[in-house]
């Protein structure tokens, strides 16, 4: 579905680590070969912690989503439905996600104080308030940092949404561009990834070798940060080229490409399957566009019409293969929706009670968590903002979010310790 943003706003048109790779060759050799046995790789990939967040980008509503408030005069024309959960609803547009919901889990209070596009985005995906002077490593980033090894083949941060092509994102701040987004579309391999026919193997190879001599002559005189980045720039991409495969969907069965459809989110849905699956850390797919101050009704009906059944399907395809105690799911927004129906049949931008799924990892599963009033209007229990979620996150894949990253030789907390994880959230 394409259509324009109807508020103009400029934003829019703009365990633990893989320790297999972590091990030396001289200490597999010296007593822990056995790790290396097929079912032993298979059991340690499988319980590598993986982080996959679905960014209903523009607005999601909840009333139309994961709270509905049916036979109110804010519920809107749709149902609720009952789940896999007895006592859990959520709207009739997601009948299938509603039979995963024992796999997951609602919080309905959140509350940022945010309407704004941008700076909603950025609280989001960063746990901070944007302020002067200071920028913050997204989502990603942390935790490419935190659980991807150093030697991995593939990026630890990756971005996948209908604008995606290959590029490099700028989203790492103080962590460096080594943990910054690759982004992806189509559910094909990135371009120039392929070995021009005309050039050999071979020599493919020594032009290689001789690129990485000149690069350690000059880093034995000038080593920077900023030439360990250009290097590693280089070393990935070419690692990337190695493992071109792993990002064509085609590669999967008939049948589950079938599964998830053959639209833009269902290949993006499955290139994020298949890429879990082969180790990357963290996962953005980006479902657009939810700006819904007109015709919300509609809009939502063919938005989430195309969410329901890729998502349901992941979520499905996790559990049956035993990922989901290791890889945590997060469906967010920059903020919900207004309870009152505008005079356009739309919602406009609204941040003081929303909902955001998660599930996988240490999260609760088949609960609600939080409460809001009758008509939406407000959280009255369990309320949450973008602070204490971001810490929720990283503690739901064992990573401790009141610690601190040493960048340059300073501590620079992994996230805002003026904030504290969601007990209720984590088990």
């Amino acid at each position: 579905m394409k259509c324009d943003y109807a508020c103009h706003q400029p934003d829019h048109l703009l365990a633990r680590r893989r320790f297999l790779g972590t091990l030396s060759a001289g200490f597999v050799a010296g007593g822990l070969g056995l790790l290396t046995a097929p079912a032993a790789a298979a059991q340690l990939a499988k319980d590598q912690k993986r982080v996959i967040l679905f960014n209903m980008h523009g607005g999601l509503s909840q009333l139309e989503s994961w709270d509905p408030k049916p036979g109110t005069d804010t519920g809107g024309p749709f149902r609720a439905i009952p789940t896999s959960v007895p006592g859990i609803h959520i709207s009739e547009l997601l009948p299938q996600t509603a039979q995963q919901m024992h796999h997951l889990c609602i919080a309905r209070g959140v509350n940022t104080a945010e309407d704004d596009h941008g700076k909603g985005a950025y609280m989001m995906v960063t746990g901070r308030r944007e302020m002067p002077g200071a920028d913050y490593p997204k989502v990603g980033a942390v935790f490419a940092k935190a659980l991807s090894a150093e030697a991995a083949s593939l990026p630890g941060h990756i971005l996948i949404a209908p604008w995606g092509g290959g590029s490099r994102g700028n989203d790492a701040a103080y962590l460096g561009p080594n943990f910054s987004s690759i982004s992806l579309g189509n559910g094909k391999p990135p371009a120039n990834t392929a070995r021009p026919d005309s050039i050999a193997a071979a020599s493919d190879d020594a032009r290689n070798d001789f690129r990485r001599k000149v690069n350690e002559r000059f880093l034995s005189r000038r080593r920077t940060a900023i030439t360990d980045a250009y290097t590693h720039s280089y070393e990935q991409a070419h690692a990337m080229m190695r493992e071109r495969d792993s990002f064509d969907v085609t590669k999967e069965s008939p049948s589950d490409q079938s599964r998830y459809g053959s639209h833009d989110f269902g290949r993006h849905c499955l290139l994020a399957r298949r890429l879990l699956e082969r180790g990357v850390s963290f996962i953005q797919v980006v479902h657009s566009n939810y700006d819904t101050h007109n015709e919300n009704f509609n809009f939502h009906f063919e938005q989430l019409g195309e969410f329901d059944r890729p998502f349901a399907a992941f979520v499905a395809d996790l559990a049956d293969r035993g990922m989901l105690d290791s890889t945590l799911i997060v469906v967010l927004s920059e903020f919900g929706r207004t309870p009152y129906v505008n005079h356009l049949y739309g919602r406009d931008h609204w941040s003081k009670a929303w909902s955001v799924l998660l599930g996988g990892a240490r999260i609760p599963r088949g609960t609600a968590y939080g409460k809001t009033n009758e008509r939406g209007m407000e959280v009255v229990d369990g309320q949450v903002d973008h602070a204490s979620l971001f810490h929720t996150y990283l503690q739901a894949v064992g990573i401790d979010s009141l610690g601190h990253f040493v960048v340059d030789g300073r501590e620079i907390p992994v996230a805002d310790p003026a904030a504290k994880p969601v007990e209720g959230l984590l088990t």
